[in-house]
């Protein structure tokens, strides 16, 4: 496996990512990307030359996963926009090979801070289906994961919890928010 750049991949490489998009996110998030033609369109975004789209591809070519960031506040913060890897083939590295990738990339282009927002729209932690006012900072502390919902991903390569905002997706389905350093102190 290797990390590529997606836009240099090609066009059956960005077939295969929006492929993927739909398959990798259909059974706890299947509004994020109902079909190929959203799938599509995230891709041809995330090709936009101020943003980074990176491929895990294998020998043939065929895309193992794929991530993509954008750049916030002035290039300072990049949100995480896409991380996702085929279904049958996580657990294995993949994903920790396209975070450590995307912060290499984050900091060459001067970036301090990589941050994203995961969805609980299933019932995933303790976050969902409760009030979490008036104290969000109470739940988040308190949080426990109950059918592999990826913060756990996150924060195993070094994310940390930054916050929550209740009720992003509806009553009781949060969106909880992770952030990493990739400065050099």
């Amino acid at each position: 496996m290797r990390i590529a750049d997606l836009a240099a991949a090609g066009a059956d490489a960005n077939r295969q990512a929006a492929e993927l998009l739909v398959a990798g996110f259909a059974e706890h998030w299947p509004d994020a990307w109902p079909n190929l033609d959203a799938a599509r369109l995230t891709v041809r975004e995330s090709l936009s030359p101020d943003r980074i789209a990176r491929a895990a591809v294998d020998d043939a070519g065929d895309v193992l996963g794929w991530a993509a960031a954008e750049p916030l506040y002035r290039g300072n913060v990049w949100e995480l926009t896409v991380l996702v890897v085929q279904p049958s083939l996580q657990r294995r590295g993949i994903g920790r090979a396209l975070v450590d990738d995307m912060e290499q990339q984050v900091r060459e282009r001067g970036g301090l801070t990589i941050w994203l927002g995961s969805d609980d729209e299933d019932a995933m932690t303790s976050l969902a289906g409760i009030d979490l006012f008036p104290d969000p900072l109470a739940h988040l502390a308190a949080i426990r994961n109950y059918k592999g919902h990826p913060y756990e991903f996150y924060r195993k390569v070094g994310f940390s919890i930054a916050g929550a905002l209740p009720d992003a997706n509806g009553l009781g389905k949060p969106d909880i928010f992770l952030a990493k350093s990739v400065a050099r102190r």
